[in-house]
C-alpha cells in the first residue's frame, strides 16, 4: 500500500510509516494479525479483486471487503534502489522494490521489497512469496517478498 507519511519527529533511521484510511484499514488490520488480505467484491457473480482498495467494486458497484490471499505471485516489474532516498533504508543499499502480480487474479498487483536476494538476480516473472515483517519505528507489519524455490 503506498499510503505513507513521513513523520518529522521520527529519527532519520526509521522508514516512513503507513497512514491508514477507511479504504486501507482492512489491509493493515490483516497484516497486524499475520495475514495478507486484499480488497474483493462481495457480489457472487463478480468477485473482482481490487488494488488499490475501494469501498465499492469498480466493475459492478457492489460492496467490498478484505479477503486473505496466498501471497504467491510473480515479479511484474521492479527497480533496484542504489542511492539513499528513503529514511529507514539508507544503510541497506542496494535494495529491490517490486510490483508483484498475485496469483489470485491477473492484474492484482502489490508493491513491496524483494528481500534475501542479490539485486542482479531479480528478474520479471520470478516467482515469489509474501512474508510479513514488522516495520521499524511503529506498530505496522508490511509484506516483503522472497523467491519461491
Amino acid at each position: 500500500m503506498s499510503t505513507t507519511t513521513e513523520h518529522t519527529d521520527a529519527p532519520a533511521s526509521l522508514p516512513p510509516q503507513p497512514a491508514p484510511d477507511v479504504d486501507t484499514q482492512g489491509f493493515w488490520e490483516a497484516t497486524a494479525n499475520g495475514r495478507l488480505a486484499m480488497c474483493r467484491c462481495i457480489n457472487p457473480q463478480c468477485r473482482l479483486w481490487m488494488m488499490p482498495p475501494l469501498d465499492a467494486c469498480r466493475k459492478c458497484a457492489a460492496p467490498t471487503n478484505f479477503e486473505e490471499v496466498s501471497g504467491q505471485g510473480s515479479v511484474y516489474t521492479f527497480v533496484v534502489q542504489r542511492q539513499a532516498a528513503v529514511s529507514g533504508y539508507l544503510d541497506n543499499l542496494p535494495y529491490v522494490v517490486g510490483i508483484i502480480e498475485l496469483d489470485e487474479q491477473p492484474g492484482l498487483r502489490l508493491p513491496g521489497r524483494i528481500v534475501d536476494i542479490i539485486p542482479e538476480d531479480v528478474h520479471c516473472d520470478m516467482r515469489v512469496q509474501a512474508a510479513l515483517e514488522p516495520l521499524p519505528g511503529g506498530d505496522y507489519v508490511v509484506p516483503v517478498f522472497r523467491v519461491l524455490h
